[in-house]
């Protein structure tokens, strides 16, 4: 759930990840609270905007983020004491506890942890993360597969038409572009002061035929894929590019009730889409699964 900004203007923001929300009957129920808070406080609202392609079935609700997707991470961070940019890259039990180490910054000791990133980066961290697994766990979390796809957002100036009937469409039969977005429109939040941003996602084989190139290469092919698409297009301010090497759950974690505990004391729990599947109910389902956990055991 990722926002970014112009360089240029702040005000002019794109979703590079999720685009909207989608909760079908089942978890529209299970989740009620969730939605409704959300709605309530102007987090999401109804999508209303014309996506052309999106199949449209019976009982189902779609819902957008006036404020951007990322809007929903701040939401529920907003009570918490948050430190961006450290990689952990160590885990280590010391004395009844968890010390976390990262590449910025001293380490610090934990009574728990709860790992949320894609499981290879689960994998990769170093330490006594490994003396945690047994066989079993260890073989389970590396059968995880995910599909790999790229994000393109375009900024422009105030004032810029872009002359499409559609807020988003699915592209099909392009070999490179699935998905279009004129991201300001589709979250009903233009304003003639702010320029209009569109995103532009990949196919999934695309996404995995170009995973090792440099940004830059992919952006071009991209940017001429966009091109002959909507050959009319005006000029951008800027262009970003960003690569989702872990984008969506193609095959979740087996056998798993949304969480994976791998130690009791101290206390540490793998969770996130990994373990469900990869939307916003699957992320819901994974957190309230971690919660009863850390309910059984403090």
């Amino acid at each position: 759930m990722t926002t970014c900004r112009s360089p240029h203007d702040p005000n002019c923001t794109a979703d590079l990840g999720a685009q909207y929300i989608t909760a079908i009957p089942y978890y529209a129920e299970k989740h009620q609270s969730f939605y409704e808070e959300l709605l309530s406080q102007g987090i999401l609202k109804p999508l209303l905007s014309c996506m052309e392609g999106m199949a449209i079935k019976e009982g189902i609700h779609n819902y957008v983020a006036p404020r951007g997707i990322s809007s929903i991470v701040k939401y529920y961070l907003g009570d918490s004491d948050v430190f961006y940019n450290r990689q952990v890259t160590h885990i280590n039990l010391k004395e009844g506890k968890l010390e976390v180490c990262s590449k910025s910054g001293p380490s610090e000791m934990f009574d728990a942890v709860i790992l949320t990133m894609p499981v290879p980066q689960i994998l990769q961290l170093q330490g006594d993360l490994k003396s945690f697994l047994n066989e079993s766990q260890k073989q389970t979390l590396e059968a995880t597969r995910y599909s790999s796809r790229f994000a393109l957002a375009l900024f422009y100036e105030a004032g810029t038409q872009i002359n499409v009937s559609w807020a988003a469409k699915y592209i099909v039969n392009n070999p490179c572009v699935r998905f279009i977005s004129i991201d300001n429109k589709k979250r009903c939040s233009e304003s003639p002061e702010v320029g209009p941003s569109l995103v532009v996602h990949t196919t999934v084989q695309f996404g995995a035929e170009n995973e090792h190139k440099d940004k830059e290469d992919v952006e071009a092919l991209i940017l001429d894929q966009l091109h002959r698409i909507l050959p009319g297009l005006p000029k951008s301010t800027s262009v970003k590019c960003h690569k989702w090497r872990y984008s969506q759950v193609i095959g979740s974690v087996s056998n798993s009730p949304g969480e994976m505990t791998l130690s009791i004391h101290p206390l540490l729990v793998c969770g996130g889409d990994s373990f469900t599947h990869s939307n916003f109910d699957g992320c819901t389902d994974s957190a309230l699964a971690v919660l009863n956990v850390f309910k059984c055991h403090f």
